[in-house]
């Protein structure tokens, strides 16, 4: 039986600035506390110590993993935390050195000390963390991985997986994009109508429309936010927003009081090329704005990629197709969460281990082939636009200035989204047949390339831009 990624794995709501920096280790101290309450130790713990290891300590602070631990032990759910509340939950831990673990017990907790960064990496996986809890029966230590976009794995229970077939059953099991052809042909569905049935058989589809629709109004209320909030962002690099500043020079004057109103504006405003340029790129700015300033955006497939889905979607939606809906928007998503689990099956989704290939490179893919379906595309059409996307980011280094997901993540976005539009229509204007790179040799040729590069280049800020331009520059 294959490994089955649900498309809610791959498009997954949280805090930013990043997945496996942000959002992995603060899964992990989740599930740490899970872990002690299991074993009915919570309430007798008296201390708990955070060890961060490779890529969690070269990139944290930028990063916001110590952030994300706190927060994760203090009982906080990033899905659901008002994100207006987090400046206040930290600065209370710092003020007062005490801790609400699970967010019922105080303990004694000093960020400095009892967070510590260990540039030394762990065996397994580039970004792990290690959890100790004091208690009365001796101490509780765990080790997790934060392997990418919100994933987090015990090495343990990963070499357990691989010897038992203990795994879900979707009817269409896909391992390889092959695989999810063959069953396309043989089914005679699209993708999106096959991954809709593997979908099925683990929700209702009450729920299935539910969770997609909420993953897409949290995209648009995301970049609603972006584009009307001014301002620097944090961190120390200064980095002025221009969401803001080229939402306004392409709204124009129509009023509108809400995201929805806010997108039937936009449907009514001037699209020659370059306003289109413009405005793909202004969507995929504003969310990723809002993902560096601890925003909420939806990890797709990665924080720091999480711009591009959303700005492709709205593009079809506002400038393509003005009657598109719910139909076309949980089409969309079903098809690019299919591509994401393809990549992830088949190489990595994570900096720290692919570069930014694995995270931009991985969501234009999953853009491309989504928009390229909603265009007419046939399956073979589809996976030869997330091939085109993903051929042109090969090599993508991870460099981020300060460690932060500012610079060059920020405009990256805009790039791969630009990209999977322009790989949507050529793979459209292509007779399948004639395609010379079939997708999952891109897939393995990219975990090649993750492979052979030099571990300065994946988000450990020790390479290319981050030592080239300093925060001293900014």
């Amino acid at each position: 039986m294959e490994e089955c990624i649900s498309v809610f794995d791959m498009l997954k709501i949280g805090v930013g600035p990043s997945s496996s920096h942000t959002l992995g280790p603060w899964r992990a101290a989740e599930r740490f506390l899970n872990e002690l309450r299991e074993r009915n130790l919570l309430e007798q713990v008296q201390e708990v110590t955070v060890d961060l290891y490779g890529s969690l300590s070269l990139t944290g602070k930028g990063h916001a993993t110590d952030l994300a631990v706190m927060l994760g032990l203090s009982g906080q759910d990033p899905e659901y935390i008002p994100v207006d509340q987090i400046e206040s939950i930290i600065q209370t831990i710092r003020d007062t050195h005490q801790l609400q673990l699970a967010n019922r017990y105080s303990i004694a907790f000093q960020p400095d000390t009892h967070i510590q960064f260990h540039k030394n990496f762990l065996p397994f996986h580039a970004n792990g963390l290690q959890f100790t809890a004091v208690t009365p029966q001796g101490n509780v230590t765990e080790t997790y991985y934060s392997i990418g976009g919100g994933f987090v794995v015990k090495e343990e229970r990963t070499n357990a997986k691989k010897k038992s077939a203990l795994k879900c059953a979707f009817p269409f099991p896909v391992q390889t994009a092959a695989e999810l052809l063959q069953y396309c042909q043989k089914e005679g569905k699209s993708i999106s109508e096959l991954v809709y049935e593997n979908e099925k058989s683990m929700r209702s589809e009450e729920e299935i429309h539910r969770e997609l629709m909420r993953i897409w109004n949290t995209m648009l209320e995301c970049m609603y936010i972006g584009c009307h909030t001014e301002g620097t962002l944090p961190g120390g690099l200064n980095v002025r927003r221009r969401a803001y500043d080229m939402h306004q020079n392409l709204i124009g004057t129509l009023p509108y009081h809400s995201p929805q109103e806010w997108l039937e504006v936009i449907r009514k405003t001037e699209v020659k090329f370059r306003q289109i340029l413009k405005w793909v790129s202004c969507f995929a700015l504003s969310v990723n704005e809002v993902n560096a300033a601890l925003g909420r955006v939806v990890t797709a497939p990665t924080n720091g990629s999480a711009g591009v889905i959303p700005a492709v979607l709205m593009y079809y939606m506002v400038i393509e197709n003005h009657q598109a809906g719910e139909k076309e928007i949980k089409q969309f998503l079903l098809v690019a969460g299919e591509i994401g689990s393809i990549f992830k099956k088949g190489s990595t989704i994570s900096a720290a281990m692919g570069g930014c290939q694995a995270e931009i490179g991985v969501s234009s893919a999953m853009a491309a082939g989504a928009l390229c379906e909603l265009m007419g595309g046939t399956p073979e059409q589809v996976q030869m636009a997330a091939e085109i996307a993903m051929e042109h980011h090969l090599g993508m280094t991870c460099d981020p200035i300060g460690g932060l997901v500012q610079i060059p993540c920020i405009e990256r976005n805009t790039m791969g989204a630009i990209k999977a539009i322009n790989a949507a229509e050529l793979a459209l204007e292509t007779d399948a047949k004639n395609a010379k790179v079939p997708l999952d040799k891109v897939i393995h040729t990219m975990w090649e390339t993750a492979k052979d590069m030099n571990h300065k280049y994946k988000e450990t800020s020790e390479g290319g831009l981050a030592i080239t331009v300093s925060l001293s520059d900014c």
